[in-house]
């Protein structure tokens, strides 16, 4: 029979995190798994009336199509938050307004990449990326991370042997490690790009997540020329609204506007208008104070109970700020044993393996905190911990069994 699908979704690895979402819709599972923001903190009855308002006052025009570039008045909210918030100077003509920050990843590597080509990620790196990435069959490298962020002398070393088109990273709060990339690396790296031509591609989406310690600069801030921005309104208002933006230079904007254009024609007018009035009406600094406050308190309680539960030889990161832990297990430990048993008591999360392009990582997952109570996170916890005991244990009789 002939083959109707394009040969490029050979590679292209299905969304674990979508599929287990389907599992998590019981309310019975505790699920570790999904970077699910907290939803008590969706502002449903602000929001309300921000769409009344916008309704009532030019209702035929929200429901009519746009300009593809966005609302002009959410464009200049996005500008003037990039310089009151990140102290970066964007024009609005250097914004465009996304279906989320997953179409601005798409959207990019649609503009910019062509197949063949060398694409840089760290190791491990956001799942949603790889995937949009993969579409354009790149040849992948990547880089550690280390606990202060990406290995400089091997990035260098990769880059003057792998010539890249694109490197994409994550410094704050990396999905999935939780990881933040220290100041002197963010500067390394901009050095390290003023010698390098190629896009440089630093997605943002959980600085406003940050509940202990500085914010940081950007490495945009260090060095501009080719490095495009995104980020977006998902973790700070909600997911639901799907809206994300670019920021990047004129001459490369021209083109990724055209992109914007043959994908989807423009973002949606409504939710635009309706989330622009409210952050006209309301102060989002209130909103974000609860939740960061929210988000410590979940954090603090998972590592409290990592701390007391888990096996010795199981290492974790203790994040600042985002939405996600990351643990390691001894290697040939497999988290997908672990998860094999956590699945049948109701306990969910994303094995490792999934953030690597080369096949790394089965012993090591990613924990989400932020959409869990601290009772389940209690639960949760004390289920994965008897599961990996019982994996480790297994694994540490085999080592011993002689050949």
């Amino acid at each position: 029979m002939k083959n109707l699908f394009a040969d490029r979704m050979e590679n292209v690895p299905a969304s674990f995190i979508r599929e287990i979402l389907k599992f998590t819709q019981s309310k019975d599972v505790i699920s570790f798994a999904g970077g699910l923001p907290n939803p008590a903190f969706f502002p449903v009855e602000d929001i309300k009336k921000s769409a009344v308002k916008v309704l009532e006052a030019d209702g035929t025009r929200v429901l009519q199509y746009a300009e593809t570039e966005g609302h002009l008045p959410l464009r200049e909210y996005i500008s003037d938050y990039m310089l009151r918030r990140k102290n970066l100077k964007v024009p609005v003509e250097e914004i465009q307004i996304t279906n989320g920050s997953q179409q601005a990843i798409a959207l990019i590597c649609k503009t910019f990449l062509n197949k063949g080509e060398t694409v840089v990620l760290e190791r491990p790196s956001y799942l949603g990326a790889i995937q949009a990435i993969s579409f354009y069959e790149p040849e992948f490298h990547t880089v550690e991370l280390e606990d202060d962020g990406i290995n400089i002398e091997e990035l260098e070393s990769t880059l003057e042997a792998h010539p890249a088109k694109l490197f994409y990273s994550v410094p704050n709060f990396n999905n999935p490690s939780g990881i933040t990339w220290s100041l002197e690396k963010r500067q390394e790296v901009a050095r390290i790009l003023s010698n390098h031509e190629m896009i440089y591609f630093e997605d943002d989406p959980y600085y406003e997540v940050r509940y202990e310690g500085e914010h940081l600069p950007s490495v945009k801030s260090f060095y501009d020329k080719n490095v495009i921005l995104t980020s977006s309104f998902s973790k700070m208002v909600a997911p639901g609204f799907r809206i994300g933006w670019i920021c990047a230079q004129k001459d490369l904007m021209e083109k990724i506007v055209i992109s914007k254009q043959a994908a989807d024609l423009q973002p949606g007018t409504f939710a635009q208008r309706v989330l622009h009035q409210y952050l006209t009406d309301y102060n989002i600094e209130n909103h974000l104070v609860k939740i960061r406050e929210t988000y410590k308190r979940q954090k603090d309680k998972m590592v409290e109970m990592m701390k007391q539960e888990l096996p010795e030889e199981v290492k974790f990161t203790n994040p600042q700020g985002g939405m996600f832990l990351w643990a390691t297990m001894p290697e040939n430990a497999s988290c997908r044993d672990v998860l094999s048993i956590t699945i049948e008591k109701k306990v969910v999360f994303v094995p490792g393996d999934t953030f690597y392009v080369d096949g790394k990582g089965f012993n090591c997952m990613r924990l989400n905190f932020s959409n869990s109570p601290e009772e389940k996170i209690v639960k949760g916890v004390k289920i994965l911990a008897d599961a990996m005991k019982e994996v480790i244990a297994k694994h540490n009789k085999l080592k011993t069994v002689p050949v």
